[in-house]
């Protein structure tokens, strides 16, 4: 087996040999790939694990596909945008319209310069459009507090018993519809956003969302608030997963813990932000309207503001406005090595069963569920806003700088977390007792354990259509957690945690159960960890072919179709 081949076997052209233990492996063309791999695959299974002919079977048949409508390129740094774009095979990645399949060296200065441009249009964008969407989900808080509850005959007064109850189930129901919406809106929508014009998308969207905030002051009942909260919270469901596949079409592996950060440190940015504005709207003391009316007027015109903003924002690197041609090249290529892909607007099934498949998105999914829990509603105070948004932030930096850290730090944000529900839940009630205040703020570290699921569920998968499913599965997460109950919050599983009668026990049903989800998110976090470990120790010991991982980057191929494609951990 000491033999090599320099030719391929279909005598057309001179291939350089790729190096295999005792042998060398050539590339061969795709016409010719389900014939030889299977040959190659008979001579050197000796040498090469079953998996990784499997792995480049389908790889090379994806490839096989798409180059039936390959289009011919022109030079990486001259080319024609709206010729290439027109002629483009809508199967691949858009990056294949503007660089070739080879790598291309790029200038490390210019790269930087691209991605401060990246930053300074694409962060500041998603920060307000997450925060609006944090901020419109609040102010149900804040209305409450300005007579909502009175107006809308959200509470009931049951005067049968003695002495008589109040129940608040109504306003249980409203803020759960916000959770249905959202649930409604999560997969249709982002594919939605997939499919077609990115800009167009959000911006008619985002408009939508803010007059139906704005419609929020002319609702006179229950009924119609529930109406409300429903559609609300379905046109809000394109905001998170947006941004997520955003993130992950314009930012390396590495640097996408940070920018989601960055975004989703909104969430105590808008904490303060929210409470400084219900505060000059309790100043309010004329008016035609209701305090609480005024509050989902102006949330609902900043978010029609928001809207049109959107409309600028292009499909992908590679249409980017802002940046010029060359820098558009830059953009895209620097995003070869991570495998990741940049933008395809097919719908693929193939990807929605891989996706459905996948264990790693089952694991984020349910580390989502475990994680962002009753302890949202926790956000409504100053303090822990602050805090939620300094350590969302320090855990992105920290996984930006440091290799395969995130797994490990969302552990360590765990322990917190279930240390601050421990304290609240066994010391003693009263009036500025210090434990339960302590208790109290450090379980803001529930922020970063959200971020860096969110950063690791999109990090590890690769093509567009898995991608949109990812997002959409952890934010279907999210709104099946969030259904714990809060102070003002009662969403979709919650009012079985927070029960009257236990009070004098410090509602021990409710800490011990953040107790135990916080402990299982612990849990699902290091069997993830084991899962990718073991799967890019697999990956790292097969060859590697730079001319066949170079081509492979562009072609929309998921991760586990991919074999140059490695997880962080």
């Amino acid at each position: 087996m000491g033999w090599s081949i320099m030719k391929n076997m279909s005598g057309t052209q001179d291939e350089l040999p790729v190096k295999v233990v005792k042998a060398e492996i050539p590339v061969l063309p795709t016409s010719s790939t389900r014939y030889y791999s299977s040959v190659l695959a008979r001579n050197f299974s000796e040498y090469l694990p079953k998996s990784y002919w499997r792995m480049r079977l389908n790889a090379l048949n994806m490839q096989e596909e798409h180059q039936k409508a390959e289009t011919t390129v022109s030079h990486p740094l001259h080319f024609d945008h709206d010729d290439q774009l027109s002629s483009r095979s809508f199967e691949k990645d858009e990056a294949a319209a503007i660089v070739p399949e080879y790598a291309v060296n790029i200038d490390k200065a210019v790269e930087r310069r691209v991605l401060r441009k990246i930053d300074l249009f694409s962060i500041p964008l998603m920060w307000i459009g997450y925060g609006l969407v944090y901020y419109d989900k609040a102010i149900l808080g804040g209305a409450v507090l300005f007579g909502m509850t009175k107006d809308l005959k959200l509470s009931v007064v049951d005067r049968s018993t003695t002495p008589p109850t109040t129940s608040t189930q109504r306003l249980s129901w409203a803020t759960s519809m916000f959770y249905f919406g959202m649930l409604a809106g999560l997969y249709p929508l982002t594919f939605l956003l997939q499919r077609f014009n990115i800009g167009r998308v959000l911006g008619v969207v985002v408009i939508v969302w803010g007059l139906i905030a704005m419609l929020t002051a002319s609702v006179t009942s229950w009924q119609g608030l529930f109406a409300q909260r429903f559609f609300l919270g379905f046109v809000e469901s394109i905001i998170p997963t947006g941004f997520m596949c955003i993130v992950s079409g314009y930012y390396t592996q590495e640097e996408q813990a940070l920018r989601q950060s960055w975004w989703f440190s909104s969430t105590g940015g808008w904490t303060i932000i929210g409470g400084a504005l219900n505060y000059g709207f309790a100043q309010i003391e004329g008016g035609s309207l209701k305090r609480w009316q005024y509050i989902y007027l102006l949330a609902g015109a900043l978010t029609v503001l928001f809207g049109c903003v959107c409309f600028v924002i292009p499909n992908s690197a590679v249409s980017a406005w802002f940046l010029s041609s060359e820098e558009r090249v830059v953009a895209v290529e620097r995003l070869r090595k991570g495998q990741t892909g940049v933008r395809c607007q097919v719908l693929k099934t193939s990807q929605l069963r891989e996706a459905l498949l996948d264990v790693k998105i089952w694991l984020v999914a349910f580390m989502m569920a475990g994680a962002y829990t009753t302890l949202e509603s926790i956000l409504l105070q100053f303090p822990l806003g602050g805090i939620v948004f300094i350590f969302i932030l320090l855990t992105g930096y920290l996984s930006s700088r440091i290799p395969n850290i995130r797994i490990i730090l969302l552990i360590l944000c765990c322990l917190p977390v279930i240390a601050g529900c421990a304290m609240i839940w066994r010391s003693s009630w009263y009036h500025r007792a210090p434990t339960p205040v302590a208790g109290y703020t450090i379980i803001g570290f529930f922020g970063p354990v959200v971020s860096l699921i969110i950063s690791i569920g999109m990090a590890n998968v690769a093509g567009a259509t898995k991608k949109s499913a990812t997002a959409a599965a952890i934010f279907v997460a999210y709104c099946v957690g969030n259904g714990l109950p809060g102070a003002y919050q009662r969403q979709i599983i919650g009012p079985q945690l927070i029960k009257t009668p236990t009070l004098k026990r410090h509602y021990p049903e409710l800490w011990l159960g953040l107790i135990i989800c916080y402990c299982i998110v612990i849990v699902l976090a290091i069997v993830l960890y084991v899962v990718l470990w073991r799967e890019n120790k697999k990956r790292g010991a097969l060859p590697i072919n730079e001319a066949e991982r170079d081509s492979f980057a562009f072609k929309d191929l998921t991760d586990k179709e991919n074999p140059y494609f490695r997880y962080v951990l």
